[in-house]
């Protein structure tokens, strides 16, 4: 595991901090809302989607280095591959919301809550500074 991400961006590792950190204060949020063990369907739906942006971020940064770098005709054949990769990591997350739906042990607002997670870690990482390797 720690291979990977050895070889992954600082912007990529930054994105997979942001997403579990945010994803733990959305469970401490749901504990503090449910004061119960109702909060535990939450937390099933929060990692089920923490587990799933970081997949995400993976796909992500294996397109970007496949994409970087190409000489022009190439680049026309990537592109395709790029709008594919798109599309199936927008299926991933309504597969996700499908099966947080669907199971009776996972809450659907905690799957909704940390597929959020995804676009507090994008959002974020334009405020963040990029220190040497």
């Amino acid at each position: 595991m720690l291979s990977v991400l050895n070889n992954m961006s600082w912007t990529a590792k930054r994105m997979i901090l942001i997403i579990i950190v945010s994803s733990l204060l959305i469970m401490a949020a749901g504990a503090v809302f449910y004061r119960s063990m109702a909060a535990l369907p939450f937390a099933y739906g929060v990692l089920m989607a923490m587990a799933l942006n970081i997949g995400k971020v993976f796909m992500l940064e294996n397109t970007v280095q496949k994409a970087h770098g190409l000489d022009p005709e190439e680049a026309k054949r990537v592109a395709n591959i790029v709008r594919l990769q798109i599309l199936g990591r927008f299926a991933l997350t309504a597969a996700v919301l499908v099966v947080a739906g669907l199971a009776p042990f996972i809450d659907v607002l905690g799957a909704v809550f940390g597929i959020f997670t995804w676009q507090i870690a994008a959002y974020s990482m334009r405020f963040s500074k990029k220190i040497k390797e």
